[in-house]
């Protein structure tokens, strides 16, 4: 069986289950270099494959619907393979890889669809700009990271609060890795290691 990432195992089971096998729309928390990064390694793979449609619908990030546009500004999709499939143990139906309806752009109204109770895969989650938690993500990302005591006079929220968040919010529900290590000079620092 090929070996997979959680976040490629909840892509090809989300896009084994919607109709035409359309690969899109990418979990919410993959955007930007990180999806592009995680689509080229399904499609050097075979796992995925891109399809031009006879579409002009230009690329959204807002609606994450089409992948992106050729040089004739046609829209391409994306959508599982056969080898996809058989990756994440899921017989093919027939022998083509492609999907009945690749001729079309899906509709700008099309609803974003949800793998229906495809196991134990979380919900993605991502941070709202202006919070609490998006200013302790940025503090945490910064070279040096943040001690506690930094982050509670940054955030006027007390240390067990903090302590709180680093383990739930950012842990558990948005599935960041927090690391720590003592600094010489400011004590114990806690930093957030991006994948890579």
């Amino acid at each position: 069986m090929t070996k997979l990432s959680d976040t490629q195992l909840v892509i090809l089971s989300a896009a084994a289950q919607r109709e035409g096998r359309n690969v899109l729309p990418l979990p919410g928390s993959l955007r930007g270099g990180a999806a592009t990064k995680v689509v080229g390694a399904l499609l050097s793979r075979g796992l995925i494959a891109e399809t031009t449609t006879d579409s002009q619908t230009k690329a959204d990030a807002a609606l994450n619907r089409i992948w992106r546009n050729d040089e004739d500004g046609r829209a391409i999709l994306l959508h599982i393979t056969d080898a996809g499939l058989v990756a994440i143990g899921v017989e093919p139906e027939s022998g083509d890889s492609a999907p009945a309806s690749a001729d079309e752009a899906p509709s700008e109204e099309a609803s974003q669809d949800a793998p229906a109770e495809a196991g134990p895969a979380p919900k993605a989650r991502t941070p709202r700009t202006g919070t609490k938690q998006a200013k302790l993500i940025e503090m945490l990302r910064t070279e040096g990271g943040a001690t506690i005591d930094e982050m509670v006079a940054a955030l006027d929220w007390r240390p067990h609060t903090v302590r709180g968040a680093l383990a739930g919010a950012l842990k558990k529900k948005l599935g960041l890795t927090v690391t720590s290590e003592k600094v010489e000079g400011r004590g114990r620092c806690y930093r957030i290691e991006d994948a890579v």
